[in-house]
């Protein structure tokens, strides 16, 4: 279930940072951040794209109040949830990489397939 993580924050900052994260992964298509916001992430992704294939208005106005830019939402609607109308889940992908270098957090790429 997404938001079972407490990633160290308050639950409004949590929230947050989580929908501007998604965001940012459905306008650029890839991000890098640590792994275990990076599982976090894949969840609410998935999630949004699932119920973006059924363009109902309904459907839409969840869309739409979790994601943060209105570009994003249409985005997601036009070209992102038809791309993977065949596709049962398993949008994104999480590829780990080396270290970070501050404070050796283990860190990853999270892209949509």
């Amino acid at each position: 279930m997404p938001g079972t993580r407490k990633l160290g924050r308050p639950t409004a900052h949590r929230l947050a940072m989580l929908r501007a994260m998604v965001t940012f992964l459905l306008e650029k298509g890839r991000i890098e951040t640590t792994v275990t916001r990076a599982k976090e992430v894949r969840a609410m992704t998935e999630k949004m794209i699932t119920i973006a294939k059924n363009p109902s208005l309904a459907n839409k106005r969840i869309v739409f109040s979790f994601i943060t830019k209105e570009s994003v939402s249409k985005k997601l609607f036009d070209e992102i949830a038809p791309k993977y109308a065949e596709r049962n889940g398993g949008y994104t992908r999480i590829i780990k990489t080396e270290a970070r270098r501050g404070d050796a957090a283990e860190m990853a790429f999270i892209e949509l397939v």
